[in-house]
């Protein structure tokens, strides 16, 4: 017992690059390239925890690679919002069974928040034995010492229960050259009755306002034209700092750095979205024109049984205050459909706010179980059909809110920042500052670039035109 709390005592003084520099050491000495595969799900803060993982990868030494039957060390970055999306995971880890049995070397990894479920880490140390390395979202930058452990003989290591904050510094192999997540908060406070991430992220932990302006300044110098602040609720920033900063002053610090650059942020909770930061987007060159703001429900007694804590009415202020000061002001939204026992009239009351508010676009989901929650308790009543049908005609109406939206940009010019090909030969597809996607004739030469578009057209999920 003492030589163990000798061990862990010594093993705090350990840095992280040191442990990356024994893991390099060992992966040198091997006769072929280690190739590594990080394959990541769910929301964009996942993404941003796989490219650090993958940072972390190259500097140890490995090659990275998207084949997962091919790699040496394959990584599945997880979510856990979504039963499907859990069951999604299970199977590609048993699709790795049989090259596990071929190549025994194969080390397999599971991290993020399905790490964080007991039910998850106990499903996988009984039934997928060749698992061996599990680890939460939170011991992200344990993963060197985990890998060296694997490498030097220890058979499985589970690291799945604290919720710290993130090594700061981590370098990231980032998946754009011109779009970057930057994270600014990790974690929940607010427990809606539907979500899990409060169980599987922690509560809020906000990162040190120097940290994140010294990270998006190296982006703009680095010639990143996207910088996306994310956060389970970007609102509650700087709530547990001592100095007593919020978010719409880190945007000002922000739209401060030198550069060209969009700023843009997710999510937004309603609860805490109010004046200041609508007067702050206005206010700040860099930052969108454009706010999504989940509202999940037009019924209050819907809201309530999620536990959003606001009314219509209240969430109405913000969307009001921001139209009275630029009447187009651009939303978007989430809805969630079919919840617990939802009736036909509060569902009518969420089609009664989309024709209120008019969303350029939602985001909208069929109300999907998620154990361990409290909405996982309640009694559901509603059938799959009417559920279905109640989205058909969700998506119909928002369908014709976007068709008659989107005229209003018919045209204006509109700077856009150019992201992919279009399905449309000859054409290249972007966003605007209001966050509108933007169809226009060009070639892959523009993209990551910024461009500006008269548009002449309109459609149901995006505007036309051309370049000037």
């Amino acid at each position: 017992m003492r030589m163990e709390k000798q061990q862990l005592e010594q093993e705090k003084n350990i840095t992280i690059e040191e442990y990356m520099s024994a893991v390099y050491g060992i992966v040198s000495d091997m006769d072929r390239p280690l190739s590594a595969c990080v394959h990541s799900y769910g929301c964009q803060l996942n993404f941003s925890d796989g490219e650090k993982i993958k940072g972390m990868l190259l500097k140890m030494g490995c090659t990275l690679t998207d084949k997962p039957e091919e790699a040496g060390i394959v990584i599945f970055n997880t979510c856990a919002v979504r039963e499907n999306a859990e069951d999604r995971v299970f199977g590609n880890l048993g699709y790795l069974k049989h090259y596990k049995e071929k190549n025994p070397d194969m080390i397999i990894c599971l991290c993020g928040c399905m790490a964080s479920l007991e039910h998850v880490t106990q499903k996988i140390n009984n039934s997928y034995k060749y698992v061996d390395i599990v680890f939460s979202s939170s011991a992200l930058d344990k993963f060197p010492k985990l890998l060296l452990k694997k490498l030097c003989g220890e058979k499985r290591i589970f690291d799945t229960n604290e919720y710290n904050m993130p090594v700061e510094g981590l370098e990231q192999e980032r998946d754009s050259t011109y779009k970057a997540s930057v994270p600014i908060m990790f974690g929940c406070n607010n427990f809606c009755t539907y979500c899990i991430v409060p169980y599987v992220r922690g509560r809020e932990r906000s990162r040190k306002p120097e940290d994140i302006v010294n990270e998006v300044r190296e982006l703009a110098a680095c010639g990143y034209k996207e910088i996306m602040l994310l956060g389970q609720n970007v609102n509650s920033y700087g709530k547990d700092l001592p100095d007593g900063i919020d978010f719409p002053q880190l945007l000002e610090r922000i739209n401060d750095i030198d550069g060209d650059f969009v700023i843009r942020f997710m999510s937004s909770h309603p609860k805490d979205a109010g004046k200041k930061l609508i007067d702050t987007i206005i206010k700040c060159d860099k930052v969108g024109k454009h706010l999504h703001l989940p509202v999940q429900s037009g019924s209050d007694d819907v809201l309530d049984r999620m536990n959003r804590r606001y009314t219509v009415e209240k969430y109405m202020e913000t969307i009001d205050y921001a139209r009275s000061i630029v009447p187009d002001f651009s939303f978007t939204t989430d809805i969630i459909v079919g919840f617990p026992n939802e009736s036909n009239e509060e569902f009518e009351e969420t089609l009664e706010l989309m024709k209120r508010v008019k969303y350029d676009n939602i985001y909208s989901f069929i109300y999907s179980k998620r154990s361990g929650t409290k909405a996982a308790l309640m009694e559901d009543l509603i059938s799959d059909e009417e559920k279905s049908q109640r989205m058909r005609r969700l998506l119909e109406l928002q369908r014709e809110i976007s068709t008659e939206n989107y005229k209003r940009f018919v045209g204006r010019k509109m700077r856009v920042l150019v992201d992919s090909k279009s399905k449309k030969k000859g054409f290249m597809t972007g966003k605007s500052n209001d966050f509108i996607i933007v169809e226009f004739e060009g070639d892959e030469s523009l993209e990551g670039t910024f461009v500006d578009v008269e548009v002449t057209g309109a459609m149901n999920w995006a505007v036309t035109g051309k370049i000037i």
